[in-house]
């Protein structure tokens, strides 16, 4: 898992693009962690006759980078090139891309099995009429008619039927991780977990095998999907991320800006790892909304007017303790606490301000 940095690297790493009918924009964050384990694909149209499909995954690297920048690299041609994906002929039928997806997931495992790391994925494969949903431990989400309309869910140890396939492969699971070590019974890597004799690959301790579901696509209806990685969804549920997003998206059209957001709150709100999250929006997602932007405007003014405040109270409070006290070492200790003081209001002020204006938003709706 790797250990933990002193203070957080907040330095992200964004991008975005537009085409199929489609936008997106990504942000990850290194965060409390050591090293940058994570990593994503972003394709708007594919080749081989594909080219209006589209793909986009989140990595989540464990005990390395490896794994998770060789997906990023080769999972999707392992994906599409194999034949279950392709077919006898013409389109690949919804049988053969779901076929074809559970392929190239157990391809690319065994490819890698000498590399020794875990990776956890979520995936979407979005054709002009379907939106196909692949996933290990991490998560995607659908907004569609302004709510929650699909998720997938965390394959976890204490899943019945991953515990069944756990306990029938000879092993326990204990304090909900398998045999007692391991949170997760899906992911590529982890062999220690996939050396069972006389077991296939998939019903080894911990299974390769994605799950895949199908979604047929509502152009009317259809917002945007969410894909991000557990450390997103640790700190913020379904129906919380969806109406942050929901909410920002009336305040700005920078799908990179929204993102970034998404990750700062999550690291205010107390999540330690790498944070990995894309948003990809259709053609319905809500539009910027003028009254949402004043409101913005309104908050942002009342922010800067409290930081304001407390600065001034901070330098009245120094003045006075410097003339009740004219020790040049107290007069620098003083200093150095009302400076620390300043930063630490500073800082409350702009990171909370985003999720405060969130409540605001959603009080008033």
């Amino acid at each position: 898992m790797g250990a933990f940095l002193d203070k957080p690297k907040m330095e992200k790493h964004n991008a975005q693009g537009q085409g199929n009918g489609l936008r997106y924009g990504l942000s990850i964050m290194q965060g409390w962690r050591v090293e940058m384990e994570d990593a994503h694909t972003a394709v708007i149209g594919l080749t081989s006759g594909l080219e209006t499909w589209s793909f986009f995954a989140v990595y989540d690297g464990h005990a390395g980078s490896q794994v998770a920048k060789y997906c990023c690299e080769h999972l999707l041609d392992h994906i599409t090139n194999n034949q279950d994906f392709k077919g006898s002929a013409g389109a690949p039928s919804v049988e053969n891309v779901k076929n074809g997806i559970r392929t190239g997931f157990l391809e690319i495992d065994e490819h890698e099995r000498y590399v020794g790391e875990e990776k956890r994925s979520v995936g979407v494969l979005i054709s002009p009429q379907h939106t196909y949903f692949n996933c290990g431990d991490s998560r995607g989400l659908l907004s569609r008619n302004r709510k929650v309309y699909f998720f997938t869910q965390d394959r976890k140890p204490s899943n019945p039927l991953e515990k069944e396939r756990i306990q029938n492969a000879g092993d326990s699971v204990m304090i909900q991780c398998v045999n007692g070590s391991l949170a997760v019974s899906r992911a590529l890597g982890e062999f220690d977990y996939k050396c069972v004799h006389e077991k296939g690959p998939t019903e080894q301790l911990v299974s390769p095998e994605p799950e895949v579901h199908d979604i047929e696509r509502s152009e009317e209806d259809d917002q945007f999907i969410i894909l991000a990685c557990d450390h997103i969804w640790d700190v913020m549920g379904n129906e919380e991320l969806c109406n942050f997003v929901r909410s920002r998206l009336e305040v700005t059209n920078d799908l990179e800006k929204v993102c970034n957001e998404i990750v700062d709150t999550c690291l205010y709100k107390g999540s330690r790892d790498n944070m990995s999250v894309i948003l990809i929006c259709f053609p319905n997602s809500p539009k910027v909304s003028p009254e949402a932007v004043k409101k913005e405007e309104e908050l942002d003014k009342y922010l800067e007017s409290r930081v304001e405040v407390q600065t001034y109270d901070s330098t009245f409070r120094v003045e006075y303790l410097l003339r009740e006290n004219k020790s040049p070492a107290h007069q620098n200790k003083t200093k150095e606490y009302e400076n620390e003081k300043k930063e630490r209001n500073l800082t409350l002020c702009s990171t909370t301000s985003v999720q405060f204006s969130c409540s605001v938003k959603f009080n008033s709706l």
